[in-house]
């Protein structure tokens, strides 16, 4: 786990280091919030009253932070490791109680791509988000809980956060996937160009490839995290739900559907610029050829008729005159076959 953090400065209260957001609280009963930004030790005492629903997000946790929900919630060491633990797989494992579930968000700026990973313990009526980072936006899963449908579910489960925060997630993957094939069709529209920058198109796919890769790596998983989910015999997912947890797993298929097709568009696009690359050599050697041939008339015509021996027109202004002529003929009748030809 690490040792104790060192006491805050002026930034952060009494025993937080400096930017380290407290711990987020929130409790509901019947779709309605009747606490908020109470202590985490207290999690276990708004349990124990019927019908109570508790989130607690905790944001580079403190190890006091996570010994206090660990017994508060009795979670096993084993799964707050994994929590605490960065490049954990996206999964979904089921303890004595609760689940673990760990997701990825990703973030695309420009062309590059950031990941961020968000852990949840998953218990009947309680949800605990854990972060390493700010990268997520928490602010944003609240609004969502707040504009959900499912925030009127008047059931005492944590279903609901879960279902807000899963559509949150793979709305995220989505936009992610949209930047990039945003950034597909700019490199699409590099590759047929006419100035047809080789370098950047090579930095730019090979960018785009590696972005896509990690973006799936990450995203097909979710299936078999909503499959879990939406398994009856778990009943991880009370009936009335499942039809939201169904649109989110709708919505996971789109993201490895289209993700896939980005990356065979890529592949395509990067087999579309090796042959516009070989054809316009080809017509670079087309046109160096034609020349070359054109050039090679007055240089065998000249040659010959500066060979040291006598032949006709030797030494007389008429053998000038023809060698003349039979340049520029020649040249001019091979540039017009070349031209009709179109290799100049």
């Amino acid at each position: 786990m690490g040792s104790q953090p060192p006491e805050s400065g002026a930034d952060g209260p009494p025993g937080r280091p400096a930017g380290v957001s407290p711990p987020r609280t929130r409790a509901w009963r019947g779709g309605r919030i009747v606490a908020e930004d109470f202590p985490v030790a207290e999690v276990s005492d708004h349990l124990a009253r019927p019908g109570i629903v508790v989130w607690v997000d905790l944001c580079a946790p403190r190890h006091e932070d996570l010994r206090i929900i660990g017994d508060e919630l009795g979670l096993d060491p084993v799964a707050v490791e994994d929590a605490v633990s960065r490049h954990e797989r996206t999964k979904l494992d089921r303890y004595h109680g609760y689940a673990f579930l760990n997701v990825y968000v990703p973030h695309v700026d420009g062309g590059d791509m950031a990941m961020h990973e968000l852990s949840a313990f998953i218990a009947e009526r309680a949800l605990v988000t854990v972060r390493q980072e700010h990268g997520f936006d928490v602010g944003a899963l609240i609004e969502r809980w707040d504009q959900s449908p499912g925030s009127g579910y008047d059931e005492p489960t944590a279903a609901f956060l879960v279902y807000g925060m899963l559509d949150l997630v793979v709305d995220l993957q989505l936009a992610a996937v949209q930047a990039l094939d945003d950034e597909a069709d700019a490199v699409e529209d590099l590759v047929f160009g006419d100035e047809f920058p080789v370098k950047e198109i090579q930095r730019r796919s090979y960018r785009l490839r590696k972005n896509l890769a990690k973006l799936r790596r990450v995203a097909l998983p979710m299936r078999e995290v909503l499959n879990t989910l939406l398994r009856r015999d778990l009943g991880l997912v009370p009936a009335p739900l499942v039809p939201y947890f169904q649109d989110v797993y709708d919505h996971t298929l789109r993201v490895g559907e289209w993700t896939d097709g980005l990356r065979d568009l890529v592949a395509d696009l990067l087999d579309t610029r090796l042959a516009l690359q070989s054809n316009r050599m080809n017509e670079v050697m087309k046109k160096v050829t034609s020349w070359a041939a054109i050039i090679a008339v007055p240089t065998a015509v000249t040659g010959f008729y500066g060979m040291n021996v006598p032949y006709p027109g030797f030494s007389q202004h008429g053998g000038f005159i023809a060698s003349a002529v039979i340049i520029v003929v020649c040249s001019t009748v091979l540039y017009a076959v070349f031209k009709l030809r179109d290799w100049l």
